[in-house]
This record gives C-alpha cells, structure tokens and sequence, in this order.
C-alpha cells in the first residue's frame, strides 16, 4: 500500500528573514508582522512517507483489472504488514530504522519476483528520502518506479497517478518544478477520470502541485488549485489537518504575490483558519497528527503566531514521547 499523502517538507524560501525571537504572541497584525521569522515553506500533503496517512494507496488501492492473483513462482511481500510497520517507525521519527525496513523489503520483494511490491516500496523510499533530504536517493528511487510502471503496464491506472503525485512531489522538492508540474499534469486526469479516485487522493494532488505553480509565479492557477484542495479535503475523513497545511500554503503564496504589507489581512485570515482546523475535536491526534503540528509550527512562528506555534510544538512532543 503506497503513500500519497500530505507532506510537509522543511524548505527555507531565498531571502527569508533571520528568525527573530520573541517573548510573547504579538497580538496585533502590525505586531505579528513585524515580529516575522524564518518561516517552512512549501508544506506538501504526505508523499510515501507513512505515520498513518489518510491516503489509500495505489497497489492496494488500485483498479481491480491490476490486482490479478500473483503468476506462479512470485512470492508476493506483505504490503500491509510493511506500511504498518513502517507507520511505528515514523510515529518515533525513526528514520534510520525505516530505511533500514523498507531496503529490507524491496530485496524481498526483488528476490521473490514481485514487481508490485517492488513499486510500493519505490514509492516509500521516494518520500523517506524527500523527507530526509537525501536528494540522490530519492530521485533514484523515482527513476526506479516510474520504470515499473512501464514494466507492469501500469502506466494509466491510479497505480501510475499515485506515482507520479509522489515523483512530482520529490522532483517539487528539491527544485525541480517544472518537472513536478509535467508530472502532475499526467496524473490530473487519470484522478479526475476515475470513480475510484477518493477525495483526499485528489486534495493531494492539488495541493502538492499548486505548490509547484506557486514556485514558478503561476499564482493565479495556484490558487484556484488551493480552492481544489479545500473543496475535496471537506469531503475526507479527517480532512481538517490537511486543510490547514493548505491555508499555510496559500498565506505563503499570498506573500510571495503581494507581499507582507498588501496581503496582511488575508495572510493572517488564513492562519486563523488553519489554527482552528488543527483544533477540531475529531481529528485523532496521533502520530500523523504530532507531523503535521512539527512541520506547521515554524510557519506560524514566521508571522508572528508565537503562543499557537508554541502549543503545536508541545503537542506534537507528548504525541512522540507516548510513542
């Protein structure tokens, strides 16, 4: 079962502001504004990265017509068993083990003849290694899945858009946007054509490559991509987590178009709105949950949200210490 999920990846925007500390949460909008630090931009739905993504997946969760009973002599890799496995593992930000799992797994599955195994943990390893930093890698692991998709004939299924979602998502990551934005672009309509395709598939998506046209100045179509994202999140299970990481998204894209004095009012409209998303009752806060309050923490610290990004940070660290 592969992850496409909502990640939320650390990347310093060029000419970010030094952070400044601060004894309390300035209140005001002029307040906030002027207490700005270094902010983490670029926060993406979950890409193979697992800690219990809200996301079904692609070799699980694909059209039936790609699920066929396994040909004589392949032994197959327990997919489940290795997602669960590999959500304990992130639920402790246990990095070094979870490499150390899913490699362990994708020889297994190479040994034992299973191309589609063989392409979920493709797929894991891409977002382990966007989330880690390890460029090399995790483009190396793209290349590899987006080969067994060929080798499988699985290149129009929701197989191949979850793939390229994550791919994209890498290639988006570490600077690559118009790739990204190719790769998208494949995947758009094979979600946007299929019944099976569930909200939260097509919220990442939108998310993740309005990110990529927000990064090349296409804001306009940004924003109605982030308007997407919303609309289909509403409609998940436990949508509210997600729909914050896009309301942080957009306030940064609002900067970044008009900047801080312009887009004040709409920017902290936003945040807002993303701190009462994070505090809706229903949302289980666990391991996915304390990611998604680490990685959003530092955006509201940015613009001037010290006490909301405090209490997300504290959050974030009961949830890791009962793990």
């Amino acid at each position: 079962m592969m992850y496409n999920e909502y990640a939320s990846v650390r990347k310093e925007r060029p000419g970010a502001p030094p952070h400044v500390a601060a004894e309390n949460n300035a209140k005001s909008a002029t307040g906030k504004m002027a207490a700005r630090g270094e902010k983490a931009m670029n926060t993406r739905y979950r890409a193979a990265d697992g800690v219990g993504s809200p996301l079904p997946e692609t070799v699980l969760s694909a059209p039936a017509d790609t699920l066929r009973s396994p040909s004589a002599g392949i032994q197959p890799v327990p997919q489940r068993r290795i997602i669960e496995k590999m959500d304990e593992y992130m639920s402790r930000r246990d990095y070094a083990g979870a490499e150390k799992h899913l490699l362990y797994w994708l020889e297994e599955a190479r040994l034992g003849g299973d191309l589609r195994g063989m392409l979920m943990l493709r797929n894991e390893l891409v977002g382990h290694y966007r989330k880690t930093g390890e460029r090399d890698k995790a483009l190396a692991s793209a290349e590899d899945a987006l080969a067994l998709l060929k080798r499988l004939d699985f290149e129009n299924t929701l197989s191949a858009a979850t793939t390229y979602v994550n791919v994209a998502t890498a290639c988006s990551a570490f600077g690559d946007n118009e790739r990204a934005l190719a790769l998208f672009e494949k995947a758009r309509p094979i979600y946007e054509h299929s019944a099976a395709a569930q909200p939260a598939l097509l919220g990442g998506l939108y998310n993740n490559m309005a990110l990529s046209c927000a990064a090349v100045k296409r804001f306009e179509e940004a924003f109605a991509l982030y308007d997407r994202a919303m609309a289909q999140m509403a409609r998940a299970p436990h949508g509210a987590l997600e729909q914050a990481i896009t309301c942080l998204n957009m306030a940064n894209a609002v900067e970044e178009q008009q900047g801080m004095e312009r887009g004040e009012t709409q920017i902290f409209e936003l945040l807002d709105r993303a701190c009462a998303l994070l505090d809706t009752p229903t949302v289980p806060r666990e391991g996915y949950y304390a990611f998604v309050c680490e990685k959003c923490a530092p955006t509201f610290e940015y613009y001037g949200y010290f006490s909301e990004a405090n209490t997300l940070k504290e959050r974030s660290r009961q949830i890791y210490e009962r793990a």
